[in-house]
């Protein structure tokens, strides 16, 4: 190959890794070469979702306790995840699944909640949303809701 060649060859390759460096999300090498996708998220987020941890509605905290821990179907569930400039009341990474309770916490800010699941379904994440009223009256029909999308929707990388 002529160097001249080659040079292009290696700026095109480093032109890629730097968009792969800049896009949302990026891909690493994981466990046994599966690729896993890592979600930068805004810094200054990360001490608002710790807030909101500690401020957590009924429905939230409820929800919770089904999704700690693995319990529901062995997958492993975030509480208040930074993703981009937004933040999910619960998350679970492996099967790229938000669930968000509407209610009073969030003002009813209907145009957020579009522009956030906007922005997550271009990720891949699949958003799931749940009324805080269902949530605390009923906890059953919202788990087979959300175990009905597990094994339906596995959205693995």
């Amino acid at each position: 190959m002529v160097d001249s060649q080659w040079s292009t060859v290696q700026s095109e390759k480093e032109n890629v890794a730097t968009k792969r460096q800049l896009c949302l999300p990026l891909y690493q090498e994981g466990i046994k070469g599966v690729c896993i996708m890592k979600l930068y998220y805004n810094p200054r987020l990360k001490q608002i979702a710790r807030k909101l941890r500690k401020q957590s509605t009924y429905g939230e905290i409820k929800l919770w306790q089904y999704l700690k821990n693995k319990q529901l179907l062995g997958y492993d569930f975030h509480r208040q995840k930074p993703i981009g400039e937004y933040i999910v009341d619960f998350y679970c990474p492996k099967l790229k699944i938000a669930i968000e309770i509407d209610g009073y916490s969030h003002n009813f800010t209907f145009d957020n909640d579009i522009n956030k699941e906007k922005f997550l379904n271009k990720l891949g994440i699949k958003v799931l949303r749940f009324l805080e009223r269902d949530v605390l009256k009923n906890i059953e029909g919202v788990l087979e809701i959300i175990k009905e999308n597990i094994t339906t929707n596995k959205h693995l990388p």
